[in-house]
């Protein structure tokens, strides 16, 4: 049987800035952005900066998971796969990298920013703030670029393959359940 829950909120947060105009991307907000952009950008043949996708599960979905667990109905010895896709057209990735999945120890807020905006928005989470509403005080993360569980991950390792995601992550759910 297979059964699917959907992210109630995401978004991609970058540690960069722009090589055009040095507008620090460190603080912008990339919510409503229809791609989540995982990368690291290369500057002169060396390495300049990364971003990250977030990826929230919760609300009833996963309430519901969490008590089937409990009555048994879903065995305990359940898989669970995060499932994500290339997006058309991304040429310029490299061929061979890995992937590293990891729960945050941190609550946050997907905002409404886009990458293309100007004035930038800086209204959600970003790489230096885990929440930042218009008119209120920023958030600010534990660590700079996403405050990490060292408890579980998991990895997909890519080589010349497709780039869609399936990854077990079932160490981590059985985490978030118990």
């Amino acid at each position: 049987m297979h059964h699917f829950i959907f992210p109630n909120q995401d978004t991609w947060i970058s540690s960069g800035s722009s090589k055009i105009d040095g507008t620090s991307f460190k603080d912008q907000n990339f919510g409503r952005d229809q791609i989540l952009e995982v990368k690291k950008f290369f500057y002169n043949n060396s390495f300049d900066h990364q971003t990250r996708a977030l990826v929230q599960f919760s609300g009833t979905d996963f309430t519901e998971l969490s008590q089937s667990v409990a009555d048994g109905v879903i065995p305990s010895a359940a898989k669970y796969y995060l499932r994500l896709f290339e997006s058309e057209g991304n040429s310029d990735i490299q061929v061979d990298y890995k992937l590293a999945i990891q729960p945050i120890s941190q609550s946050w807020t997907e905002g409404t920013g886009k990458f293309g905006d100007r004035p930038k928005n800086t209204n959600g989470c970003s790489w230096e703030n885990r929440s930042n509403v218009r008119g209120g005080s920023a958030i600010t993360w534990d660590t700079s670029g996403v405050d990490v569980l060292s408890v579980s991950s998991s990895t997909q390792t890519f080589d010349d393959d497709s780039s869609d995601i399936n990854v077990d992550i079932s160490n981590m759910v059985n985490m978030w359940i118990n």
